[in-house]
């Protein structure tokens, strides 16, 4: 089993804090692979295994656990009270009234508690009423490329064409670890995407909120696929959906979208006006999760390969810790602001910017900015020189592998 050394470090710096630990994630990014990988440091660290109770609740062995009350029963009876007990819970959304559980596996026992879920109804207002702050959540995601290279045994970096060509074929089938471990043809590896597409609509949106309508489901996720990178509305897609036969209405699209969101299969960005200092209400962008899924889901015709590099990096930036905006300033646009506690980053993603007018166009919002926090322009050509006018420029891979 490959490490995750990202988020592992993370769980082990967070072990003994009496905090629950809720790891979140679109369905098959590695959630379930890092609870072992956890439960095998804690083993390696000198804890007995009888102190480490493991329940993945998409196995039929917790077929009958079915609310909390199960759940509190199955584990009660493997706990020692002279004993600390570490429980990880796989998928743990699957048990009706979860929640209740772990708040009082919190109260009575001396337990430090691990948890996964493949939607963010996971950190719904009912559970933060009921443990009052005391989680914090670790947000997983697919491979970076970094990750991508090391679990396709790539070590020399240093063969620049080997790297360029697999960075090609990461942003063709994307970061989930099955497909990347499969490393087998693109009919396999589409029907593997496929599988994994299916499972997160049906499991995760259209069972959890009684979709009426799937195909209209589907549909929006595939307009949002096509048009990643775009600055969309509720109503343009509702007018859109409607141009082409699924008539629906504003108010159900925007609901839609909220299922989307919730079930990490695309993020929404909001637009942040640098002259007014305020998030703006509407006219947002959306990328998917993993650039695999929108090949699979919009295909290769008429591809805005700016637009797809464009969720590449912002994916990465949100791996780094980053809060992501889009930058609006006057009539012009940044691609991303990205903010870590004090730090401030502003990025422009193109193509190419061999052309000049190109380059001058990408560069014009960065000059518009007056403070001096840092800029960086990401590019997939290869970059001869380090900034224009003190503006960083930096090749995708180089900034991937940094």
């Amino acid at each position: 089993m490959k490490n995750r050394p990202q988020y592992l470090d993370k769980l082990i710096s967070w072990r003994n804090k009496d905090v629950i630990k809720v790891i979140t994630g679109v369905r098959r990014c590695g959630k379930s692979s890092l609870l072992l990988l956890y439960k095998t440091d804690l083993i390696n660290a000198g804890i007995s295994e009888d102190q480490v109770i493991f329940m993945n609740f998409e196995s039929m062995r917790y077929s009958d656990v079915k609310d909390y009350k199960d759940l509190y029963d199955e584990i009660f009876k493997k706990l020692n009270t002279d004993k600390k007990y570490y429980i990880l819970l796989d998928e743990v959304q699957l048990v009706d009234g979860w929640e209740r559980c772990v708040n009082g596996l919190m109260v009575d026992h001396d337990v430090d508690i691990y948890l996964t879920g493949s939607n963010s109804y996971l950190l719904s207002s009912e559970l933060s009423t009921l443990l009052s702050g005391r989680y914090v959540e670790l947000k997983m995601l697919p491979l970076s490329f970094k990750e991508y290279l090391d679990f396709s045994e790539v070590t020399d970096l240093s063969k620049t064409s080997e790297i360029k060509l697999r960075f090609e074929r990461f942003v063709r089938y994307g970061g989930l670890p099955s497909i990347v471990l499969y490393n087998d043809t693109e009919d396999i590896t589409n029907d593997l995407l496929s599988g994994i597409y299916n499972t997160v609509v049906m499991k995760d949106i259209i069972q959890r909120n009684s979709v009426r309508d799937p195909s209209l489901l589907d549909s929006l996720i595939r307009f949002i696929a096509a048009n990643v990178g775009n600055i969309v509305s509720t109503k343009k897609i509702s007018d859109y959906l409607t141009s082409a036969g699924r008539k629906t209405t504003s108010d159900t699209i925007d609901n839609y979208l909220r299922m989307i969101e919730s079930s990490f299969i695309a993020y929404k960005v909001n637009r942040y006006d640098l002259k007014g200092k305020l998030y703006l209400k509407t006219l947002e962008k959306y990328y998917l999760v993993d650039s695999g899924l929108r090949y699979h889901l919009a295909g290769a015709r008429n591809i805005d390969e700016g637009h797809v590099l464009e969720n590449v990096v912002y994916l990465e930036l949100i791996r780094r810790g980053y809060q992501v905006a889009i930058g609006k300033i006057g009539d012009l646009e940044v691609d991303f602001i990205a903010t870590k506690n004090t730090e401030v980053l502003y990025v422009q993603v193109s193509l190419s910017i061999v052309d000049e007018k190109t380059r001058a166009r990408e560069l014009k919002p960065f000059k518009l900015i007056k403070d001096n926090y840092s800029k960086i322009l990401i590019t997939k050509d290869d970059v001869f020189f380090d900034d224009i006018d003190g503006i960083k420029v930096a090749n995708v891979i180089d900034f991937l592998l940094e």
